[in-house]
């Protein structure tokens, strides 16, 4: 049998497959898998691909065929209990005649929810739960808050100048980061679902919100919150309908008072969903809804305010650029409580001739 002192070793070498599922597997989340034979030898490893494929577990007991039986399996979630797409990973787990299963965390998907490991318990496996419980919940953050709040895992990005302005002025459409920087931005957006911005940002930068220099295996949905249904059926982000949906995102009161304006926007392709409520919350479980997992909310500084004032932030990055508007510039408007100091797991990388700064508000510890 394996000895316990290496199941941190074998844990990190699956949380490290885990991550190559990533931007890949929304609306599930990243697992990676390793086997090991009662003499300390790696027999098989596996990693959920995308969305739809097998799990895995499923992947790694395939490449271990009879070397599973007597082995240990390391697991950075809990193997499933229910049927979705595919088959329950518990169930093959035992079945391969699995002896031991090292799992860094229970799954929070109450169709799971310590089912899995109650399964294989039933069934004289020896389970081991916790080895790096943390970084496992941390790396399928998106998915632990949707399981557990219900709505998506949401990153507030921001550029401003160094002294704290998002734009030269009112209504202006103002270019502050470097190449560096925009790149980072490009790969987050390759990696979550939506990217959501309010009517105001359509219409003072009209941008494309795509994914460009960044590789994308599945649709990235641009979500547009449009309580005045203003966002103009010509706006640049309608022609890339190839990249994703495009969801603009009303009250059913402004569609009903504004038809012609809904008619418009859904002729030049747009999706008008309604929320009940004309706030960011409301906009957020429509999403959920849509198993939308993890969504940026980039501008502007009207919708980050009250993604911040709602308590649906996770996670903040600020981009610092070296220009200085001046008083006439648009400041980014924050509550008066949120501060960086208060900001946790933290850091900073340096982009060209910019900064980012980036750390956690709350979420998965």
């Amino acid at each position: 049998m394996v000895a316990a002192l290496d199941d941190d070793r074998y844990m990190a070498r699956a949380l490290a497959l885990a991550e190559r599922g990533r931007g890949r597997t929304s609306p599930n989340p990243m697992v990676g898998a390793v086997i090991v034979d009662a003499d300390g030898r790696v027999v098989a490893e596996g990693y959920h691909e995308r969305a739809g494929g097998p799990h895995a577990e499923v992947r790694a007991l395939a490449e271990a065929g009879a070397l599973a039986r007597g082995a240990t399996l390391y697991c950075t979630l809990e193997p499933c209990a229910h049927t979705g797409r595919t088959g329950p990973c518990a169930a093959a787990v035992a079945e391969a005649g699995i002896a031991r299963v090292v799992v860094a965390t229970r799954d929070p998907n109450p169709l799971v929810a310590g089912r899995g490991l109650a399964h294989l318990r039933a069934r004289g496996i020896e389970v081991v739960e916790g080895v790096r419980a943390q970084e496992a919940a941390r790396l399928n953050a998106a998915f632990f808050t949707a399981m557990t709040r219900g709505r998506p895992w949401v990153v507030l990005k921001v550029a401003t100048s160094a002294d704290a302005r998002v734009s030269a002025r009112p209504g202006a459409r103002t270019r502050l980061t470097s190449e560096e920087a925009d790149a980072l931005v490009h790969a987050l957006r390759a990696e979550v679902d939506a990217i959501m911005v309010g009517s105001e940002t359509v219409l003072v930068d009209d941008p494309l919100l795509t994914a460009r220099g960044a590789p994308r295996g599945r649709p990235l949905a641009r979500v547009v919150l449009d309580g005045r249904l203003r966002t103009p059926p010509g706006a640049r982000l309608l022609g890339t309908l190839d990249h994703g949906p495009v969801i603009v995102i009303s009250t059913a009161e402004a569609v009903a008072a504004r038809p012609e304006r809904a008619a418009r926007l859904s002729a030049a392709g747009a999706e008008i969903a309604t929320a009940p409520h004309r706030d960011i919350a409301a906009a957020l479980a429509v999403l959920h809804a849509r198993e939308i997992r993890a969504v940026v909310v980039e501008g502007g500084p009207t919708v980050h305010r009250a993604a911040l004032e709602a308590g649906v932030v996770d996670r903040v990055q600020i981009f610092v650029t070296p220009a200085w508007l001046g008083r006439r510039g648009v400041p980014w408007d924050v509550p008066g409580w949120f501060s960086l100091a208060g900001l946790h797991r933290t850091r900073v990388v340096p982009c060209g001739a910019d900064v980012l700064l980036e750390g956690d508000v709350h979420g998965v510890d």
